[in-house]
C-alpha cells in the first residue's frame, strides 16, 4: 500500500482535499516520541461532514438490503487486507500514536480476528415466529438502524475503528467515522482497505478534524441514526446531550478507574505480573487500566516491593525502539496531567518507590512509577491516571475493600487476585463493573460482551450480541387467508 494521507479526507472511495473542496483549512499530526511532524491532513468543516452525511445516507439502502453473505465476504477480505498490510499498519501506528511496534502490531492482528468474528455473526442475524392466532402469523426481524456516526479514540486507533465500524457493516449499517485528530492516519488506511477489500462507495466515510464541534453537524442531522463513541465520561455526557433532540441510539463506551485487589492469600508474584499488565500496557493510556491497586496489609510491604523492583526494569522509549518496553504519553497536556496527580498524591503523604517524573528534555517519556501509600483523598483515587503509574493502597478486609472499590462513578472494569475460588466468585458477581478480571487481566475476547456499568457507558461491544445495537427489531402481524 502507497498511499499518502497529505491533504486527504476520505469521502465517497476518493480521496479529497477539502481545502480544494470548502476552502478549509489543514491539522498536523506528530510523533508523540519525537515531536516531528508526520502529515498534514485536511481539516473538515461543516460542509465535508454534511457531504459524508449525504454519501452514508444514499449508499445505505443498497447496503441494508444486500445479502448476509456479501457482508461476510467483504468482511473477511478486509481482515485478510489488514493481515497482509499488517506491519506497514503497525508502522503507522507506532509512528502517530506512540505505541511499542510489538503492541500497535498485535492491534491489527486483533482488528483481523474482529472482522472474522463480525463476518461470522452477521450470517447469524435471524428474526423469530411468534406462532399463529387464528388467521394471523406474527414474526420479526432484524434490520439495520441507518446511518451510524462513530468517533473513536487515539489510544487504540484501530482496534476502536475496526470493532465500530465492522459491526456497522456487519449489519447492515453505513458510517460516518470522526477518528481521533491525534491518530487520523491509520483511520483513513483502514478506510482505504475497506475500499480495496470491496465494500461500497459511501459505505465508509472519514472525515478528520482537530475541532470536534464540527462534527455536531451529524449529530444533529436527523439522517443519522445512531452514535457510537469511545472517550471520556465527560465528552460522553455531551455528546448525549446532543443526541438528544433527534433520539438517536447510542454505544458509549467511557471511561474507567478500575479497581485492582489483591488479598493476600493470592500468589504474589502472578499478581505483580498481572498488575504490570493491566497497569503498563499502552504507557498505562488504556481506559481498562489498574487504576487503584488496593493490597491487603498482611503483604503490602512484601508486594509493592517486589512490585517496584520490576517496574523500576521497565523502560520507556521510542516505539520502534525493540528496547522499549512501553512508548511516550500521547501529548504535552497528557504529561502535565499525569504530573499534576503525582504531585498531588505526593504532597498529601504518598512515597514514591519508583519514578514519579518525565524525561526534562521530553516531557511525554514519563518514567514507569510506583507510588504507596496512597489514600483515598488524592485525585489519583478519583480519575483515571492515564499513564505509567501504579498507585497502591492499603486495605484490611474484603467488605472494606469492596466499599471503596464500588465508591466510584465508573464501571468499566474491576480485578481481583486470590487463592479463594469461593471469594472470586463472590467479588466477581459483587464487584461494579462491567468487566472482570479474577486472577487473570487479559479481559479482551471477540467472543464476550465489553462495556460498562454506572457512567461508564451504554451498551456492549463484542460477544454474541455485538451487533444489536446498530439493528432494530421488527413486529410484523401478517392475515392469512383461508380458501
Amino acid at each position: 500500500m502507497s498511499t499518502s494521507f497529505e491533504h486527504s479526507l476520505w469521502l465517497q472511495h476518493s480521496w479529497v482535499n477539502a481545502k480544494a473542496q470548502v476552502g478549509s483549512d489543514h491539522f498536523a499530526v506528530y510523533d508523540p516520541a519525537s515531536g516531528e511532524r508526520l502529515a498534514n491532513v485536511s481539516e473538515a468543516d461543516s460542509a465535508v461532514v454534511s457531504a459524508a452525511v449525504d454519501a452514508a445516507f444514499a449508499a445505505w439502502p443498497c447496503w441494508r438490503d444486500s445479502a448476509s453473505s456479501l457482508r461476510q465476504q467483504y468482511l473477511a477480505q478486509w481482515a485478510d487486507a489488514l493481515y497482509q498490510q499488517r506491519q506497514l499498519l503497525a508502522q503507522i501506528i507506532c509512528r502517530e500514536s506512540g505505541k511499542v511496534y510489538r503492541e500497535a502490531e498485535a492491534e491489527i492482528l486483533s482488528c483481523r480476528n474482529t472482522l472474522l468474528w463480525y463476518a461470522s455473526e452477521c450470517r447469524r442475524l435471524q428474526g423469530e415466529h411468534i406462532g399463529s392466532d387464528n388467521n394471523l402469523q406474527r414474526f420479526t426481524c432484524k434490520q439495520s438502524i441507518g446511518v451510524t456516526a462513530c468517533i473513536t479514540p487515539w489510544n487504540f486507533p484501530a482496534a476502536a475503528v475496526v470493532v465500530k465500524v465492522g459491526a456497522a457493516l456487519a449489519a447492515g449499517c453505513t458510517v460516518v467515522l470522526k477518528p481521533s485528530e491525534k491518530t487520523p492516519l491509520i483511520a483513513l488506511a483502514l478506510a482505504w482497505l475497506a475500499h480495496q477489500a470491496g465494500f461500497p462507495a459511501g459505505s465508509v466515510n472519514v472525515v478528520a478534524t482537530s475541532r470536534p464541534a464540527i462534527f455536531a453537524g451529524a449529530l444533529a442531522d436527523p439522517r443519522v441514526a445512531m452514535l457510537s463513541f469511545t472517550g471520556s465520561t465527560a465528552v460522553g455526557k455531551h455528546l448525549y446531550s446532543q443526541c438528544a433532540a433527534t433520539v438517536k441510539r447510542l454505544s458509549l463506551e467511557l471511561g474507567g478507574n478500575a479497581p485492582f485487589i489483591v488479598f493476600d492469600d493470592c500468589d504474589i508474584n502472578t499478581a505483580v505480573e498481572g498488575l504490570i499488565g493491566a497497569r503498563f500496557y499502552n504507557a498505562g493510556q488504556i481506559c481498562v487500566g489498574a487504576n487503584r491497586v488496593y493490597v491487603q496489609s498482611g503483604i503490602y510491604q512484601h508486594f509493592a516491593t517486589a512490585l517496584a523492583t520490576k517496574v523500576a526494569a521497565l523502560k520507556v522509549g521510542a516505539g520502534h525502539r525493540a528496547s522499549s518496553d512501553f512508548g511516550p504519553l500521547i501529548d504535552n497536556a497528557a504529561a502535565e496531567r499525569l504530573q499534576a496527580a503525582v504531585d498531588d498524591a505526593i504532597a498529601k503523604g504518598a512515597k514514591r518507590l519508583c519514578g514519579g517524573s518525565a524525561d526534562p528534555e521530553n516531557p511525554r517519556m514519563y518514567a514507569p512509577t510506583v507510588l504507596s501509600d496512597m489514600q483515598d483523598n488524592m485525585e489519583a483515587c478519583h480519575r483515571e491516571v492515564f499513564g505509567p503509574v501504579a498507585c497502591l493502597y492499603r486495605f484490611e478486609n474484603e467488605a472494606e475493600v469492596l466499599a471503596r472499590a464500588n465508591a466510584s462513578p465508573a464501571g468499566l472494569a474491576a480485578y481481583v487476585y486470590t487463592a479463594q475460588q469461593s471469594r472470586l466468585f463472590r467479588m466477581s458477581k459483587q464487584l461494579e463493573a462491567g468487566t472482570i478480571g479474577a486472577n487473570a487481566t487479559h479481559v479482551f475476547a471477540d467472543e464476550l460482551p465489553f462495556g460498562g456499568v454506572k457512567q461508564s457507558g451504554l451498551g456492549r461491544e463484542h460477544g454474541s450480541q455485538c451487533l444489536e445495537p446498530f439493528l432494530e427489531t421488527k413486529s410484523i402481524t401478517m392475515g392469512i387467508q383461508t380458501e
